[in-house]
Parts: structure tokens; C-alpha cells; sequence
């Protein structure tokens, strides 16, 4: 600092040594240095009025501070809340009359997807290949293929939660000319549960039912 009479200038340090969150900033310790010479009322200066503007500095800063660290809490906060949605399992059966290669063709094979939705499809069944059904109201794409056994889908609904989708695994179990199908489907949002079962049901299901009853010219 400068002393005003003499205009000369003087170096010192200030020091805090137990600045920490246990602390209040009013019972901070605040050293106060100089090198040696004249510029004692400085020092004198710096231990009274330089106290009491420190600690205003250090309010400010530990404010900042934890304004800083909410923020970046609250971030985080609402990625983990964007990601991990209560999710359930919904376990189907449902049995058809046809044969486990036939029923795997249903839902592999572009037309026929098409005939039982009655809506434009995009079927590429190999494992990554992109699905999407309804109108877009379906979308996911093939992880596992099994030919006449296991066909496993990532799978969402368009009113989902952005980029949530569940794991759809459907298992063919033959019975003479007859096809359990096995739908287990992992991550379905909790909200969203009794309209995923009942676009199983109705838009898959029962629509696939009546395609089998249909003459076979029409379902090849």
C-alpha cells in the first residue's frame, strides 16, 4: 500500500490459514505482514479496516462458490433422472396355430409385417437392422436372431422418454403345428405399462391371429 502523507510504497502479505468450510468466515484468522521498515500504520490500517474487507471478499468468493458447485450438482442430478426411469417387465404368452418358422417369418419379413400393421414398415432383420412400425409410432432395431427360435429387439414406443427403449425378446416354442409365443420385454417405463400390453395384444397379437386365418396365398 501507499502511505498518503509521504506517498511512499510498502509491501505485505496477508494470510488465512484455517480458511475451510468448517469455518465461519467471521472466525477466520487473518494474518497481516510486512517487510520490515516504516509502514507500521499500514499494517495497523490492514488489521482493522483490512480485516473487515477481507472477510466481505472472502463472503463473496464462498458464495460464488457453492452457487458454482449447486449448479454442476443440479446438472448431474437431472442426467441420472433422464436416464434412470422406473421401469417394469411385462411377461406374455400367446399361442398360434403355426408353425415356429412361419410365426418367425412374421416378424422378419417385411410384407407381412406390413399385412398384419396394415401400415408401411421398415424391416431389415439382421442383427443392427432398423425397425420401425405404426406409422413410426414403433421403432428399435434387431439384436438377435435365431431363425424359427429367438428374435430379440431394442424397442420403444414414440411417447417414451427420448432415446429409452426396452429389450423385447419373443421365444418361438413349437407344439405340433402349433407355436407358443414367449414375449418378455425388460424396461418398459412404469407409466407406460398397460399401454405396451395392450399394443401386444391388440396391434401384434390379435392382428397376427387374424392373418393366420387369412388364406396362406395371402400371408406369403
Amino acid at each position: 500500500g501507499t502511505v498518503k502523507e509521504s506517498g511512499e510504497k510498502h509491501k505485505g502479505s496477508v494470510e488465512i490459514p484455517n480458511l475451510s468450510e468448517e469455518n465461519e468466515v467471521d472466525d477466520t484468522e487473518i494474518n497481516v505482514s510486512k517487510k520490515k521498515g516504516e509502514g507500521d500504520v499500514l499494517k495497523d490500517l490492514m488489521r482493522t479496516e483490512g480485516t473487515m474487507k477481507v472477510r466481505e471478499a472472502l463472503r463473496d468468493y464462498l458464495k460464488a462458490l457453492k452457487t458454482v458447485f449447486a449448479l454442476q450438482d443440479s446438472s448431474h442430478s437431472l442426467d441420472i433422472v433422464g436416464v434412470k426411469i422406473p421401469t417394469v417387465k411385462i411377461v406374455m404368452k400367446e399361442m398360434f396355430n403355426s408353425p415356429a418358422d412361419e410365426l418367425y417369418g412374421i416378424f422378419t419379413t417385411k410384407e407381412l409385417v406390413q399385412k398384419f400393421s396394415k401400415c408401411p414398415a421398415v424391416i431389415e432383420a439382421e442383427k443392427g437392422g432398423k425397425l420401425q412400425m405404426f406409422d413410426g409410432c414403433v421403432s428399435g432395431e434387431y439384436a438377435e436372431l435365431v431363425p424359427s427360435q429367438r428374435i430379440v429387439l431394442k424397442w420403444r414406443c414414440r411417447n417414451w422418454p427420448d432415446e429409452h427403449y426396452a429389450t423385447v425378446a419373443l421365444n418361438f416354442k413349437a407344439a405340433a403345428a402349433q407355436t407358443e409365443l414367449q414375449l418378455e420385454c425388460k424396461g418398459v417405463p412404469v407409466s407406460n405399462e398397460d399401454s405396451t400390453r395392450q399394443c401386444w395384444k391388440k396391434q401384434y397379437f390379435e392382428e397376427i391371429h387374424t392373418l393366420l386365418q387369412q388364406p396362406k396365398d395371402s400371408t406369403e
